[in-house]
């Protein structure tokens, strides 16, 4: 069976921002994280690590499997 690729983290992220109405500045300041660092994620120049992801998804409210492409919910 073919199983759907999933999607980058970066776009993930970025349909999050966009549905929240939050900027990348908003993101970082409200978690502690530099703007860069937030930049890097949005970009797809890196991605999260697992305490960072725990915290995102804590934030938007999501489980860490859709934010890592593998639920669309």
């Amino acid at each position: 069976m073919l199983e759907k690729k999933p999607k980058p983290f970066y776009e993930i992220l970025a349909a999050l921002l966009k549905e929240n109405r939050i900027t990348m500045y908003r993101l970082a300041k409200d978690l502690g994280f530099t703007q860069q660092t937030v930049a890097n994620w949005c970009y797809g120049i890196s991605e999260p690590k697992l305490s960072q992801l725990v915290r995102l998804a804590d934030y938007f409210e999501v489980s860490i499997d859709h934010l890592a492409g593998r639920k669309d919910y």
